[in-house]
């Protein structure tokens, strides 16, 4: 069988399965309009503005009623609060937690609207209707993330979906090895490394104890795949990210868990505000990005509900680059 006649066959395989969803969502709907169950799966779909998307025929399933956390989910312009806020769109109960930063360190846009860190995306979850838990702690505190562990049985009942978002602000790590301070070098690995380590261990047992699978992504970053100059930290913390995802997927397979990595390129957050925004970032994106524009949160937050859902669910143990081209084959 010639490759052309076997990507055919795949795609008309593909195409059954979503006319299928299709003439089922159909059907629902007629029967029972004002049912919540059929709105919500008629709508949890991808597309351009969030789950909801009205050019995709492509519909997800299994997230409905499931507990997801996700780390590092309070910030106003992140990749962790689409990620919260998407999953919770396609059904997901959430727990979300950040480091407690005082108010005045919110940067300006944060302040100039009332932003609450993570109590702001937890109202987000609950006008979806689904229940929100927002926690402060450190995901590089082993003590504090088995406390968290604890706090979402205990407030919630179970535990699904793990997202280790949580990292090291970009800071004095920028530099050469030899110029490298031992402070930051430990502050970007305690974190970003440590921190994937710890949640996943915790939650890991957590999923074996429960016997009903389970999934984690990790939001590595192309860094760990490109491993510039003057990023040595970083680019070490996320190829290590890189190393837990693989050998933990090997480990966690026969307990029906899955563990993935998603790798953003440049993403237009507040991580990113060391790069002025106009001509500096315009150069920048039309340098290093073939699709021409910089990723949102979103582009990020897609990939990793994906991942958790039914359809996803043969996948494990990959390196998911989400960048626009700019690290292509990788």
């Amino acid at each position: 069988m010639s490759t052309r006649s076997a990507w055919q066959i795949r795609v008309g395989a593909v195409t059954f399965v979503v006319e299928h969803h299709q003439r089922a969502q159909r059907r629902a709907l007629e029967a029972n309009p004002s049912a919540p169950v059929a709105r919500r799966r008629a709508g949890a779909r991808f597309g351009p503005r969030g789950i909801l998307g009205p050019m995709s025929g492509l519909t997800l399933t299994g997230l409905e009623g499931k507990v997801a956390v996700v780390t590092g989910a309070g910030r106003m312009r992140s990749i962790g609060r689409p990620i919260a806020v998407e999953l919770a769109r396609a059904g997901c109960d959430i727990v979300l937690t950040g480091t407690g930063r005082a108010p005045e360190r919110y940067p300006d846009d944060e302040q100039a609207v009332g932003w609450r860190d993570i109590d702001s995306v937890a109202d987000e979850v609950r006008a979806l209707g689904r229940r929100a838990l927002p926690v402060v702690s450190n995901v590089a505190d082993p003590d504090a993330v088995d406390a968290l562990v604890a706090r979402t049985l205990d407030e919630l009942g179970r535990v699904d979906i793990v997202v280790n978002n949580a990292g090291a602000a970009r800071g004095e790590d920028r530099v050469p090895v030899i110029d490298l301070g031992i402070d930051a070098w430990r502050t970007v690995i305690d974190v970003n490394l440590n921190g994937t380590f710890y949640m996943s261990r915790a939650f890991g047992r957590a999923f074996v104890e429960q016997g009903q699978g389970g999934s984690i992504v990790n939001i590595s970053s192309i860094g760990g795949k490109m491993m510039a100059a003057n990023t040595a930290a970083y680019a070490a913390s996320k190829a290590g990210i890189h190393a837990l995802t693989s050998a933990m997927s090997g480990e966690m397979g026969r307990h029906r868990v899955r563990v993935n990595a998603v790798c953003p390129g440049i993403i237009d957050t507040y991580r990113m505000d060391d790069v002025p925004r106009g001509e500096v970032w315009d150069a920048l994106v039309a340098k290093q990005i073939p699709l021409g524009r910089s990723g949102t949160g979103e582009d990020i937050a897609y990939m990793v509900v994906y991942l958790c859902s039914d359809q996803g669910s043969w996948i494990t143990g990959q390196l998911y680059t989400v960048d626009g081209g700019t690290v292509p084959g990788r």
